[in-house]
Order: structure tokens, then C-alpha cells, then sequence
């Protein structure tokens, strides 16, 4: 029904984030992970969205990746873990991370997470590995060491994750072999980033 929303933020805490969209405010449930990606009040925003129905109430849940999104619809489909839980797991782990727990049966990382207790964590493992819908694991470790390293060079998380979404998007089809392309990715990434900057 929607896939984002976009407009001006109008308020933002640890559990939530208000945006304002021609003449209607949408109140949006996110994960703490989401929420640091996502800027502060009176900046403009995109924001991938499921909305969430029962007979007595309407809840939208919003995520900064379409990644994220993808992981959340797979662990509401694990018997016991409804939207609120989705959420708090999400909260403590990075979606790369967790894809990589999964596929190395690494159950205590899941068991760390907040919420998941070891019986939970089992039907996690058993019901979802091998069967996400997310980005392969190549690509999101790709894209989060990028992050890893431009954030390292004291580059703002939110401008980083942005310049190398649209790096990666412009190079990936390109016929640039695997061990060239993280170093054309992070060049093409610096270059968005003081661009965008210069024109600030």
C-alpha cells in the first residue's frame, strides 16, 4: 500500500519520528538503528515504510534502508515475534550483521539481542536461514565497510550512508573487477560527499 514517505521532520526520538507530508503529519515507529541514520528535526526525509494492521489499530513502521524493511517483514513471520519485538532485535544489530550470524549459526549473537531470548532465537535460525529476502551478504558487508571507513575518516554517518548507496548503484554494473571496485566505490563516494558539501 506504501512504499515511503517523504517530507520535513517534525520530531524525532529514541522510539519514533514525526513527518510532515503536504498537510498530514505521519507519526513513524522505528528502530533505534534507523533512527541514527535518519536526520533531525526540520530536515527533509525519505522514509521506507509497512503499514501495520489489526482490527483496533493502524501502525506504520518505518526504516531507513529497504534492506532493513526486507529483515523486518522476515522476523514477523517467526511465530512469537510480532512488530514492537521486530523492532527492539533491530535496534541492537546492523542488518549486514545479522545476516552473517545467520548464515554462520552464530545463535549466540542472536541471543544477545534485545528481546530474544535462546528458544526465540532458535526459531529465528530455523525458520529464516537461507530464506531471507534481504541484499546478499556480499553486498551489504560491501556497502557497511565503506560506511565503516568513511565514518572513520570523520565523514557524518547520514551523508556517508547516502553518497555510497548512489556509488554503489552507479558502479555496480559496471564491468570493474571485485578488487577495484571498493576503492572506485570509496573515490566516487568522497567525491558525492564534497560536492554535496561545496554546494552547502
Amino acid at each position: 500500500m506504501f512504499n515511503s514517505i517523504q517530507g520535513r521532520v517534525t520530531f524525532k526520538n529514541d522510539e519514533k519520528i514525526f513527518i510532515q507530508s503536504g498537510a498530514l503529519e505521519w507519526e513513524i515507529l522505528c528502530s533505534r538503528t534507523s533512527l541514527r541514520d535518519l536526520p533531525d528535526q526540520e530536515e527533509e526525509v525519505r522514509v521506507y515504510v509497512y503499514l501495520h494492521h489489526r482490527e483496533d489499530q493502524l501502525k506504520l513502521y518505518g526504516y531507513a534502508t529497504t534492506a532493513e524493511r526486507d529483515l523486518f517483514l522476515d522476523l514477523i513471520k517467526v511465530e512469537g515475534i510480532g512488530p514492537r519485538q521486530a523492532l527492539r532485535i533491530l535496534s541492537g544489530i546492523e542488518v549486514h550483521q545479522f545476516v552473517e550470524a545467520l548464515d554462520s549459526d552464530d545463535l549466540d549473537t542472536l541471543v544477545s539481542l534485545p528481546g530474544l531470548g535462546k528458544k526465540t532465537a532458535q526459531k529465528i535460525m530455523l525458520k529464516l536461514k537461507g530464506k531471507l529476502t534481504v541484499s546478499s551478504t556480499y553486498e551489504l558487508t560491501f556497502e557497511n565497510e565503506l560506511l565503516a571507513a568513511l565514518t572513520g575518516m570523520g565523514f557524518d554517518r547520514r551523508v556517508a550512508r547516502n553518497a555510497v548507496k548512489s556509488s554503489f548503484k552507479e558502479l555496480k554494473d559496471k564491468s570493474i573487477p571485485k578488487e577495484a571496485l571498493e576503492s572506485e566505490l570509496l573515490k566516487k563516494a568522497i567525491s558525492l560527499i564534497n560536492s554535496q558539501e561545496s554546494s552547502t
